[in-house]
């Protein structure tokens, strides 16, 4: 083995270790998910964006606060009412009288993590405060940029069985969401296990971080370099194009989600102790980062088909590439 060869082992190692500290972390108060803290931090460790789609009461809320208590980071929550305004979200410019000029006041959105609870309750016109900072992580107000903090990630919430007083978010919208995940009901043994620890178990107020925002900020980067072979390259390519020319599909997967399925394998594989990535990172992570890209045709949303059914079917029809990882 070469020196460099042992360096690169090393780091990925010790990116494995601070990701299973965190998700162990994460873990303590989200009881019974380990799947979906796993892709949630996958989502902060490839500088995206979450969407959680699931019912009151099953911890959306919750697993922000905990990662964002893990990382010794800064979050804020938003709720998404009809009359919030844009401003309520990116901040004002107001007129300092002693200093004969306008200073801006930041607004939650400038945060490591902001939770936007309900976001479908925003009007559109609120919703599209959010898609500048989302791409690009800046807001422009009167012209002039303000850079948010980095680590930085949007994790939205929607419920779907309320969708009384709610706008949909439209397309633009929901292709900067690196995933959306659904959180589910806990599993027996682990509803059992919140109920018995609730009085003396771990709180968010008791988590202590496991990592700074410097560290996360070194993961990211790290994950970035990691290799990719040329034949991974195409398998990604031909999974996201796969969603476009489905009989299924009105429109598939956009350029933005192949970037985006690319990182997360990239952080999926150094997760788990590997400097390259292989088909099964790819397949993993599939209908997370493509199925809410997906919009279907008339007659297959007749026929109950959903974009991770069709995803689903994608990789189970495109070729894997042999022997790809090394």
């Amino acid at each position: 083995m070469t020196e460099s060869q042992g360096n690169a082992d090393a780091l990925v190692a010790r990116f494995a270790q601070m990701f299973g500290a965190l998700a162990g972390g994460v873990e303590r108060v989200i009881r019974g998910k380990r799947d979906k803290v796993e892709l949630a931090l996958v989502c902060l460790l490839s500088e995206g964006h979450l969407l959680v789609e699931d019912v009151p009461g099953v911890g959306k809320t919750t697993l922000a606060r905990a990662i964002s208590a893990s990382v010794d980071a800064r979050w804020t929550r938003i709720q998404f009412t009809p009359d919030l305004l844009p401003s309520d979200i990116t901040g004002v410019s107001i007129f300092n009288q002693a200093g004969n000029a306008f200073e801006f006041h930041p607004g939650p959105i400038f945060a490591n993590l902001v939770v936007a609870d309900e976001i479908n309750r925003g009007s559109p016109k609120t919703q599209s405060a959010l898609l500048e900072v989302m791409e690009e992580r800046r807001v422009t107000v009167e012209g002039t940029p303000h850079p948010v903090p980095r680590p930085f990630m949007v994790m939205a919430t929607q419920n779907p069985v309320d969708m009384d007083g709610t706008y949909p978010l439209p397309e633009a919208q929901l292709d900067r969401f690196l995933m959306r995940i659904s959180m589910g009901y806990p599993d027996h043994q682990s509803e059992i296990a919140v109920l018995a620890g609730a009085p003396t178990g771990v709180t968010l107020e008791r988590l202590q971080p496991v990592a700074s925002r410097e560290d996360v900020a070194r993961m990211i980067d790290f994950a970035g370099r990691l290799h990719v072979a040329p034949p991974l390259y195409d398998y990604l390519v031909r999974v996201v194009a796969a969603t476009r020319t489905h009989q299924d599909a009105r429109l598939g997967a956009s350029p933005r989600a192949s970037l985006a399925l690319l990182r997360a394998a990239r952080v999926r594989a150094a997760a788990a102790s590997r400097s390259y990535i292989v088909p099964e990172d790819v397949k993993a992570l599939a209908v997370a980062v493509l199925a809410h890209r997906v919009i279907m045709t008339p007659e297959a949303e007749l026929r109950g088909r959903t974009g991770a059914d069709l995803v689903a079917e994608v990789l189970a029809t495109v070729p894997v590439p042999q022997a790809a990882g090394v």
